[in-house]
């Protein structure tokens, strides 16, 4: 372990502490996508143990559920059900051992040759507008796809408008640890306002034992699943790298270099693939305990190994469970209408801060096909093999950027000429 890394028995509630910064993100993805949460609980903290053990303990991050893949996964679970979903969320966690070994051949300059911003921006835009109208559906009291009215719409319009505004002004206005919780919050205040509306079902919360096995659900094989999944690993990849990079900049380490890029790119890639085989969500680190880190100036990766601890007992309570469970529709879609946004909006941000002049003629094709591509539901098949959506967007947005060659254009930038 690095030489920062010092486990002390002291350190266990800094270490709920990082947890309850993560837990409200890390329980939103299974919620939405049909995965169990106390599994993704599990597979949080088996994650996070995995990427310390990669990264010899010299990294102070948490690993949990991963936004980038919620469409793919509602997507995955209806079309060909839970267990082949999971075939590509494993698949998923292999590109990110691929390109690990290839930074570590080529260094993580190759990364951005092949997946520039104007590859990734868009990819990213695609992945939250195209669950918009899941959004708006269960923020009205319906369900993912509108085909049933789970609580009145007159309803469920308060409290899911509720939960977004109390996620928001958390957000804006939240100081301390308070504010990096903005989620959390949103389902606290959003479950409260569903208990005085009488829409919250707690005969789960009874029927549930204190102490349960996490149902864990092993993957099966599908072809269609891996190749519809595994280009999304495209964009939470790169946004990897800039995690790294914010880290690096909290403790004043250089990451990049030590333990490096590649090792930290592989911890990931394994996490997601042993959450993958176990039934949980792909695994990503996350910006809220970064923050978290940069506020309380914890900076040993001990204290990650006690969130690990504490979020794989929580995962053996199965009240805790079933007590999320009970979640009303319309709280997690208020919720939903602000963070698919703000995933479309990182996106954007990303290729504005990459300075990418998008009037030049082939950055406009690349990001003109990717986003109707993604968001309008091309599919191409070719007999029993289907490819559409969200993983046909990466795939195409990567091609285009190795083909198409830069052409004059009065619009250039100093040197694009010669690209």
């Amino acid at each position: 372990m690095g030489t920062d890394y010092v486990f002390r028995g002291r350190d266990a509630l800094l270490g709920a502490q990082m947890l309850f910064v993560a837990f409200g993100a890390l329980v939103l993805v299974p919620l939405l996508t049909g995965l169990d949460a106390n599994v993704a609980l599990f597979t949080a903290g088996a994650g996070t143990l995995i990427f310390q053990l990669i990264t010899r303990g010299k990294v102070p991050v948490f690993l949990a559920s991963s936004f980038a893949f919620i469409a793919p996964l509602i997507y995955g679970v209806k079309t060909w059900g839970i267990p082949a979903t999971l075939c590509g969320l494993a698949a998923a966690g292999v590109v990110y051992v691929i390109l690990a070994m290839i930074i570590r051949w080529r260094g993580t300059g190759i990364v951005n040759r092949l997946l520039p911003a104007v590859v990734t921006g868009p990819v990213i835009m695609v992945i939250g507008l195209s669950l918009a109208s899941v959004a708006v559906f269960m923020a009205l009291g319906k369900t993912g796809d509108g085909a049933a009215q789970l609580v009145p719409e007159s309803t469920a319009i308060i409290v899911s408008m509720v939960s977004l505004a109390a996620t928001v002004f958390v957000s804006l206005l939240g100081r301390g640890l308070f504010r990096l919780v903005p989620i959390l919050s949103g389902i606290v205040v959003g479950y409260v306002v569903s208990l005085f509306f009488g829409i919250v079902d707690f005969s789960p919360v009874a029927e549930a034992a204190w102490i349960s096995m996490p149902k864990f659900v092993a993957p099966e094989w599908n072809w269609e699943a891996i190749l519809f999944i595994m280009p999304v690993a495209i964009a939470p990849a790169i946004e990897h790298v800039g995690d790294v990079l914010a880290i690096s900049s909290v403790t004043h380490k250089n990451y990049i270099e030590n333990p490096g890029v590649h090792r930290t790119m592989m911890g990931d890639g394994l996490a997601t693939i042993m959450a993958a085989l176990l039934g949980g969500p792909p695994n990503t680190t996350y910006s809220e305990v970064t923050g978290a880190v940069a506020l309380t100036k914890s900076f040993n990766p001990a204290i990650m190994t006690w969130a690990a601890i504490v979020a794989i007992l929580l995962a053996f309570v199965g009240k805790l469970g079933a007590v999320l469970s009970t979640i009303p529709v319309p709280v997690m879609g208020g919720i939903l209408v602000l963070l698919f946004g703000a995933i479309a909006v990182v996106g954007m941000n990303s290729m504005v801060r990459a300075r990418e002049d998008l009037m030049h003629p082939r950055n406009l094709a690349i990001v003109a096909v990717v986003l109707v591509f993604g968001i309008g539901g091309m599919s191409f098949e070719a007999g029993e093999f289907a490819i559409k959506g969200i993983g046909l967007a990466g795939i195409v947005g990567v091609l285009l950027n190795l083909v198409l060659p830069w052409g004059p254009h009065p619009l250039n930038r100093p040197g694009d000429e010669k690209k």
